[in-house]
């Protein structure tokens, strides 16, 4: 048997996915002749030879890409499950509120699903600039505090008849029944929260059966209009059979409601799809187990002698993960302790571009280098340059290492599945940890069919500085970063795969 150690990363990643080393490894990510493609056209070496690193690198194409598969998906399982009633593919902006990724989800044809305040005003926005086109529902999930209560009923009395406010909690039906214009309310089933254990704090949301029940007298008696049932399982559900047995108990409950509520007309399933943006080796057929979906809730619905509802599926980390990643460099190497994996040091912090490491047990990332494919293997760990702070590594100490090419430092890592909450819990534009400043951004747009891009320069630490209450210093040392020495131009793969293009900005 071959040892690993004597193993190029190039055959590792033969080894683990069949990939020959040319073409599409990924839905997001390609290699030709020896460089890395993002969404098969976007060039990364070229951008960071152009550029430098750290960056950002942001492909919203991958999203528009996302959202029509699984639209096309629902549509082939509706055919083939004979499924009479439509599936409505919802954004879960709170993945990513950037306005770059809500607004391609738009106009990909996506629902806008809300959890709190300040995204339902962002909706509004962009309702009134017919962004947001008026077909399309909007559901407010979510604990509603006064400030969004109100946010709701201003958008309802401005017109906008598809705001469903889903009900966390009574009071907020006591607030919002006395809204003048009527209102289609949901609920959601709080029970199905943490009804296989396996998600401990989904459990705090929603109301419980006795709670629904009541909802669904008070709203009888008035203007106002049950629509829609909403059961939430939990994040990154890979195990297909797993989910629909733990979905089929909130079917039911449905169906019963719906016998006594002829109003009641949408199941929305909520999220928890997975994503193939944390792992080389992932595996969902997202059309099969849509069709078992439509499947099991026809049989339920027959069953109690009742419609099938409209499906709404709410994603967002599907929808945005993969469309965004951080080019790095490992600044310097550092031997491990003995039997312990060497440390990449990267100029960077893994604590502010990868937030997740800390809060989410076993989180992945694709992490793939730019070059030296050919090179030998080594063990390792990553570790942010510019703290000083313990945690600041990847992976973490309890999961096994990564295996590199060995480098003595230059080599350029991109990591992939960034797209998804990294940013919004790291936050964009303030004061980081260690003040680590964030990259620069490069930004790559479909506009009237052509791609476009843009340069958002790196966070300079004058900024950084004032956020923090100090006075500007009479000189301010650069970040390091490389200037581009010429116009911002979007660098794409063509169809054929021996010429490239540059498209100026």
């Amino acid at each position: 048997m071959v040892q690993l150690k004597t193993l190029t990363f190039a055959d590792l990643i033969a080894q683990q996915t069949g990939f020959a080393g040319e073409g599409r490894l990924t839905d997001f990510v390609s290699r030709y002749d020896g460089e890395l493609y993002f969404g098969d056209h976007l060039n990364l070496n070229r951008l960071v030879r152009q550029y430098g690193a750290p960056l950002e690198v942001v492909y919203t194409p991958q999203i528009t890409a996302q959202v029509r598969r699984m639209i096309d998906w629902a549509a082939q399982a509706r055919v083939t499950t004979e499924y009479a009633a439509p599936f409505h593919y919802a954004y879960a902006t709170k993945a990513n509120f950037a306005a770059e990724a809500v607004k391609t989800a738009l106009a990909a044809g996506a629902h806008y699903e809300t959890s709190a305040t300040a995204d339902l005003i962002i909706a509004h926005g962009l309702w009134r600039q017919g962004v947001l086109p008026p077909d399309r529902l909007i559901c407010c999930n979510g604990s509603k505090e006064p400030a969004y209560r109100d946010a709701i009923r201003q958008f309802r009395l401005d017109g906008c008849e598809t705001v469903i406010p889903v009900l966390d909690d009574l009071s907020e039906l006591r607030d919002l029944i006395t809204t003048s214009a009527p209102i289609q309310f949901g609920v959601r089933e709080r029970a199905a929260g943490n009804r296989d254990g396996r998600h401990p704090g989904n459990d705090r949301f929603g109301l419980t059966t006795t709670e629904i029940e009541q909802a669904a007298a008070i709203i009888a008696e008035t203007d106002h209009r049950l629509v829609l049932y909403h059961a939430m399982i939990g994040s990154q559900i890979e195990d297909e059979a797993h989910f629909l047995h733990t979905l089929r108990a909130s079917i039911e409950n449905y169906c019963r409601l719906r016998r006594r509520v002829p109003t009641l007309r949408y199941f929305n399933f909520g999220g928890g799809v997975p994503t193939a943006g944390y792992q080389l080796q992932f595996s969902f057929d997202y059309q099969r187990f849509l069709s078992r979906l439509m499947t099991t809730i026809k049989e339920i619905c027959a069953d109690y002698e009742v419609p099938v509802p409209e499906l709404i599926g709410e994603f967002g980390r599907y929808t945005v993960a993969t469309h965004s990643a951080y080019l790095v460099e490992v600044g310097a190497v550092k031997q491990g302790q003995p039997d312990q994996p060497d440390w990449y040091l990267v100029n960077g912090s893994l604590m502010v571009m990868l937030p997740d490491t800390l809060f989410v047990s076993g989180q992945e990332f694709v992490i793939l280098p730019l070059s030296d494919w050919h090179r030998p293997l080594r063990p390792v760990r990553l570790a942010g340059r510019r703290t000083c702070d313990s945690d600041d590594i990847y992976p973490r100490p309890d999961r096994p290492p990564l295996w590199l090419p060995a480098t003595d430092g230059g080599l350029i890592l991109a990591i992939f599945g960034i797209g998804a909450y990294q940013q919004m819990i790291s936050g964009r534009g303030g004061a980081h940890h260690c003040l680590t400043p964030e990259a620069a951004r490069f930004i790559v747009e479909e506009r009237n069919g052509r791609l476009s891009s843009r340069l958002v320069p790196q966070q300079d630490q004058a900024t950084i500085m004032r956020l923090l209450g100090y006075r500007p210093q009479p000189t301010v040392m650069p970040l390091p970063f490389r200037q581009p020495a010429r116009p911002v131009v979007l660098a794409t793969r063509r169809r054929t795969r021996d010429r490239e293009r540059a498209v100026s900005v």
